[in-house]
């Protein structure tokens, strides 16, 4: 499977495998939610690298699937470091 970032229209960015695309209707596999983030620019820097590993940033515990239904975005990430980064839990309790 692919491991994609997804922007979407109201639902924030989210990462995980591509398990279908329909139009703007996108489910991930092992999803986590990037709630907020520094070390990237932009989301094409986010695909590429991954976030800053400092405190501010904020990426969720994965759900095991997620049906976005207003993607606007969608963003192959092929560096296994970005993946592993990205499904790297940041959530101040």
């Amino acid at each position: 499977m692919t491991f994609v970032v997804v922007r979407t229209n109201s639902a924030g960015v989210h990462v995980g495998e591509l398990k279908s695309h329909d139009g703007t209707v996108v489910t991930l596999k092992e999803a986590h939610r990037v709630w907020r983030w520094r070390g990237a620019n932009t989301l094409h820097e986010l695909s590429l690298r991954g976030a800053s590993k400092e405190d501010y940033t904020r990426i969720s515990e994965a759900v095991q699937e997620i049906t976005l239904t207003e993607a606007i975005e969608i963003i192959p990430v092929h560096s296994d470091d970005a993946i592993k980064n990205l499904t790297t839990p940041r959530w101040l309790s």
